[in-house]
Formats: C-alpha cells, sequence, structure tokens
C-alpha cells in the first residue's frame, strides 16, 4: 500500500491479463451507464425528470472496475450521484429510470428520485443525500458482515467533500479499531460541489487521510477501469483475511457538471477537453481491438443493445403510473401500524 511519501497515482499491473468475460463486462457496463446518464440529462432538460439530477458521465470505472473485483453478496453504498452503480449490479435500467420519473414502478417506488436509489436484490444500500451520511453507515453494514461471519463486506463511496465532514474520521477510526471489512472510496473528481480540493483540504494527496488511523490506503487512476479492479482486489482480500479496511482515493473526473443546474464556471473547457482524453470507455474499446479480443462489429452490436435498453427504459417510465397519495405515509417505518402513522 502507498505511504505518505508515494503519492503516484497507482494504475493498472504490468503484464497482469484480464479474461474476455472481464473486458467485455467492462465495455458494456460503462457504456450502459454513459447512455443511461446521457438520456438521463437530456429528458431532465425536456421537465420529465425533476428535482435534483447527478450524472456520473466519465465516472463509469468507479463502479465497473469495483464490481467485477467483488463478489455476489459484497455491500454497495455511495452518496447522491448513484445511478450508475446499482446498473453496474444487474439493477433494471427501467427500474433505475422509472425511478428518476418518480414513477411507481421505480425501484424505491417513485418515493427516492435520484438522489436515493436502493436494491436490496442487487446489494445496493443507496443513494444518500446528506454529504457523508453513508460514511458510518458503509461501516456499519462491513460490521454486520463481520458479526455474521458472512465473509462479504461493503465497499462505500464519497465524493471528495465529504472527507471534510467529521463522520469520515470517526468511521475510520471505528473502522480499522475493529478491523471491519470495509472498503472505503473516495471519488475525487477535483471538486466539491464547485470548489476544488485544494481550495477546502490543508491534506490535497486525500489518501493519505488514512494514514491517521494505520489504515492501509492508496491512490488510483480511476479512468482506467483496470486499475481499479486491481486496487478493490487487493482491499478486498485484505478484508476478507480480517485485516481491516482500506482507503482508496480513485482520482477521476466528471464531465458534466455537479448537478443539472451546474454552469460551471469554475473550470475550464480546455481542462474538461484533457480529460476527455482519458475517457475510461474509449480506453477499454482500445484495449480491445488492439488486443483483438473482439471486433468493431461485436462492440457495435453490444451499443445497439445498450441504446435499445435506454430506450425501453424511457418508454417503460412513461407509461408507468405516479405513486397514489395514499403512498406517502408508507415504507417509513417497518411497522404499518406505527403511532406516528396511524394517528
Amino acid at each position: 500500500m502507498a505511504t505518505t511519501a508515494q503519492a503516484k497515482t497507482n494504475s493498472k499491473k504490468e503484464g497482469k491479463s484480464y479474461s474476455k468475460e472481464t473486458y467485455m463486462f467492462w465495455f458494456e457496463s460503462m457504456l450502459l451507464m454513459r447512455k443511461f446518464e446521457e438520456k438521463a440529462g437530456q429528458l431532465y432538460g425536456m421537465q420529465k425528470i425533476r428535482g435534483f439530477c447527478h450524472l456520473y458521465i466519465g465516472q463509469e470505472a468507479c463502479a465497473a472496475g469495483a464490481v467485477s473485483a467483488l463478489k455476489k453478496g459484497d455491500k454497495y453504498i455511495t452518496a447522491y450521484r448513484d445511478h450508475a452503480h446499482p446498473l453496474a449490479l444487474g439493477t433494471s435500467p427501467n427500474a433505475v429510470m422509472a425511478e428518476l420519473y418518480g414513477k411507481e414502478t421505480g425501484i424505491s417506488k417513485g418515493k427516492g428520485g435520484s438522489m436515493h436509489i436502493f436494491d436490496k436484490e442487487h446489494h445496493f444500500f443507496g443513494g444518500h443525500g446528506i454529504v457523508g451520511a453513508q460514511v458510518p453507515l458503509g461501516a456499519g453494514i462491513g460490521f454486520a458482515e463481520k458479526y455474521n461471519k458472512t465473509g462479504n463486506l461493503c465497499i462505500c463511496y464519497m465524493g471528495d467533500g465529504a472527507v471534510r465532514q467529521g463522520a469520515f474520521h470517526e468511521a475510520l477510526n471505528l473502522a480499522m479499531l475493529w478491523k471491519i471489512p470495509v472498503i472505503f472510496v473516495i471519488e475525487n473528481n477535483g471538486y466539491a460541489m464547485g470548489t476544488s480540493v485544494k481550495r477546502t483540504s490543508n491534506v490535497h494527496e486525500l489518501y493519505t487521510l488514512g494514514e491517521a488511523y494505520d489504515i492501509p490506503s492508496e491512490p488510483v487512476d480511476a479512468m482506467n477501469v483496470e486499475a481499479v479492479h486491481d486496487a478493490v482486489e487487493r482491499a478486498a482480500e485484505r478484508a476478507r483475511a480480517g485485516e481491516g479496511p482500506t482507503l482508496l482515493e480513485f482520482r477521476t473526473y466528471r464531465y458534466k457538471g455537479h448537478s443539472m443546474s451546474d454552469p460551471q464556471k469554475y473550470r475550464t473547457k480546455e481542462e474538461v477537453e484533457e480529460y476527455k482524453q482519458r475517457d475510461p470507455i474509449e480506453q477499454v474499446r482500445k484495449t480491445i481491438l488492439d488486443k483483438k479480443i473482439a471486433t468493431e462489429k461485436d462492440l457495435d452490436a453490444i451499443e445497439q443493445k445498450v441504446n435499445a435498453q435506454v430506450e425501453e427504459s424511457v418508454r417503460f417510465s412513461e407509461e408507468s403510473k405516479f405513486p397514489d397519495p395514499s403512498e406517502v405515509t408508507r415504507d417509513i417505518y417497518a411497522e404499518p401500524d406505527y403511532p406516528f402513522v396511524t394517528d
């Protein structure tokens, strides 16, 4: 693991090979995230999707590389930029899009919207709108896995702004003290909303924050899905061996604004274009073609499939109904006859 003196971002291991299935999963999964988010942005402009909406365009490798490195049964939790993770885990695009529409067929029954997507079947615990609130929850989920001796772990994502929350430090301290099987991931896209890391943090190498708690920590080139996979795989091995948490700083970039209302005046067009030259999807496409893992025709077929899935999700959402007003007090408390609901 990296130390304070080793600030170089870790890339993929030279010489390591990955299966055809893995490369094709990465390509299709990330392409689905990209096309889905592009359509969501378009629909937001048409006022089909309302409220807050945070797109994942550019950060797809952060989710796809983790899913390929972990196993079924592992748990996931993130902040409010949460459309892509469930898609990578296998949640139906129909259910995610319907949730953005606020329809009753949505994965959270139309009650969560863009920022509060949950999928129990695929072990996705949200989607949290309060900055940093999911960090202690991620530690708690990991503790439950340890307590129940499942052999599973929790991967907990947060943005670079969340590390300035006290809950972040409390969770890291307890996780290391109790050797909780949790992987903390800082998705550092350079800006907390519109404020750069250098303007909000005395520590610019965010992964070094874990060293205060003796947590193995490292920076990762998260524009490269192979590097993400490798880093998460190493962290998972530690967690399953009973060695506790890892802190990973995924150095990534979002090509769109913080949210749909962001004018992006805090960065230059040249900066965005520079990062677009490192597009994680195009990197995988190039590797697949260069290594003759698949042909252009194969990749075109995948793109057609993904486009059809996204269009179907729109049709499904348009045809679905909004929740009945009587649903407003349901799914709040576990007990349906809780006094505050029935009074």
